[in-house]
């Protein structure tokens, strides 16, 4: 598992690039949906839940705003927020019990010399 300070400057990069990333989902219900979501009333934000053991990024709205989307008009109050992603952080031993359960049989794992990451060898029991 990462140190959550690296997880946290990872989600929360100075450049900006994960929170490009994570607006370019109202920009692209915008372009593709009809959506009218005022690009600057939105800010990123991203955060470690210990207990789900997962990276959450959310959109929070900066003021009271209305979004109309396929005819339908959606209230936001300052402070609200879109969940818009979850990324699991999971253990080796966590996943490979994951994987099990969902019917895969573990195998070979390799892990990069940091222990930042890992890929993993599963092969279906079907």
């Amino acid at each position: 598992m990462k140190d959550v300070s690296i997880l946290h400057r990872a989600y929360n990069d100075a450049a900006g690039v994960t929170a490009a990333f994570n607006l370019n989902l109202l920009k692209r219900a915008n372009a593709e949906l009809g959506a009218d979501f005022a690009l600057d009333a939105w800010a990123h934000r991203a955060f470690y839940d210990v207990d789900q053991q997962r990276i959450e990024m959310h959109l929070v709205s900066r003021r009271a705003q209305t979004v109309r989307l396929a005819g339908y008009a959606f209230r936001f109050d300052a402070g609200e927020t879109l969940h818009t992603e979850n990324s699991h952080k999971f253990t080796v031993d966590g996943f490979r019990a994951l994987a099990q359960a969902a019917g895969f049989t573990p195998g070979t794992v390799w892990i990069d010399d940091a222990r930042l990451f890992s890929v993993h060898w599963l092969e279906s029991r079907g």
